[in-house]
């Protein structure tokens, strides 16, 4: 079957993701803020869901129009065939969003979108009512200015969700924004990568997953998976392609911090993923890191001081990152945060900084290049 195929995204990451399609064959991309589109079949859906590292989700638009009226609305809905798509046991569910549209009550949008699903059910499978106990099939109702999208989401639990993270740290960040933040280092696994606030070890983690080439989607399950639509052989081959596609590389990352127990999370979290023979992880205070290697790279995510009372102990951090890493002449730093003063303290200015957003908290991403 062909599809239109969204690949949704963090605000700031649009590009990374079209690069990441580009890598992976796919051309006449059409991005906008927060997806890339493109066209393509089941093999797409699950070559995206395997190995998409900075994306959110992947959908399918089944249907756009306008509709000013909930029976546009309705009937819009309706010109979709649902039961080529929905099994006649599976578990329907619809969810919604309306942004400067005249029907901009959610709640009521959700209930004429399932009504007219089930209505088309209804024609296909000749009954009146379902058991709704078989695979899940998520569906999105998007208003923008008066167009309808109707999406089906093929991902389940979004791809942040590698399925390693069962332990995090205070402030964890995303697993895709990690991802994102060592892809635009431009880092490779021939150069030493350190992180020496490493939380739960989730930048040196996907750092890891980069260098060995693993499909970040390669321990997890996709909801799609359960669907009659998307035949089980293509997953099974996918899943045995992403296995041998795994690099015997040896990598030099190291991960560094001053808390025990955060460190034990952070092994255990490369144990899970299936890295932790590609991390060092040591208990050093960040004015005590160094190296003995004469090129690298520091890829971090710092606190930010946004809480009470945090401030000042944030930005003598920020002094002492400052002191420790300009020592590394030969070295490259990157470091996120949301403190506006941040160049000012650290002392010395980016070559590039680059807005991005860390859940809902908009920061920038410092670059130093040395290389």
């Amino acid at each position: 079957m062909d599809f239109t195929i969204i690949v949704t995204a963090t605000f700031g990451l649009e590009a990374i993701v079209a690069k990441e399609l580009k890598e992976l064959g796919y051309e006449d991309l059409e991005v906008e803020n927060g997806k890339v589109t493109f066209k393509g079949d089941e093999m797409d859906i699950v070559t995206c869901n395997m190995w998409l590292r900075t994306a959110d989700r992947v959908q399918i638009q089944l249907a756009k129009f306008k509709a000013v009226s909930f029976e546009e609305l309705f009937q819009g809905t309706s010109s979709v065939n649902w039961g080529d798509i929905i099994p006649e046991n599976g578990f329907m569910h619809v969810e919604g969003k309306s942004i400067k549209s005249i029907l901009h009550s959610v709640p009521d949008c959700q209930s004429i979108v399932k009504k007219a699903v089930v209505e088309g059910m209804k024609k296909k499978y000749d009954t009146l009512w379902f058991s709704e106990d078989g695979s899940e099939f998520k569906i999105e109702v998007g208003i923008l200015k008066d167009i309808v999208v109707l999406t089906l989401d093929t991902t389940g639990a979004g791809l942040h969700k590698r399925g390693y993270r069962t332990l995090s740290g205070e402030a964890p960040i995303k697993e895709t924004l990690a991802a994102a933040l060592v892809l635009i280092s431009k880092w490779d696994a021939d150069h030493t990568l350190a992180d020496p606030m490493c939380g739960s070890g989730t930048i040196a983690i996907e750092a890891a997953l980069i260098g060995k080439n693993m499909a970040p989607g390669l321990n997890r399950k996709f909801v799609s998976e359960d669907w009659d639509i998307i035949p089980k052989n293509i997953w099974e081959d996918t899943r045995r392609f992403a296995k041998n596609a795994v690099n015997d590389k040896k990598l030099k990352i190291l991960a560094s911090d001053i808390d025990w127990t955060v460190l034990k999370n952070a092994r255990e979290n490369a144990e899970k993923a299936g890295v932790s023979d590609c991390i060092t992880f040591q208990k050093v205070p960040l004015q005590d890191f160094s190296s003995h290697y004469k090129k690298g790279f520091i890829i971090t995510n710092p606190p930010y001081g946004a809480r009470l009372g945090e401030a000042e102990e944030v930005e003598i951090l920020y002094k002492e990152m400052g002191e420790t890493f300009l020592k590394l002449d030969r070295w490259s730093y990157f470091i996120i945060t949301s403190h506006p003063e941040f160049e000012k303290l650290f002392g010395e200015k980016s070559t590039k900084n680059r807005k991005l957003y860390n859940g809902r908290i908009k920061c920038y991403y410092y670059q130093y290049i040395n290389f």
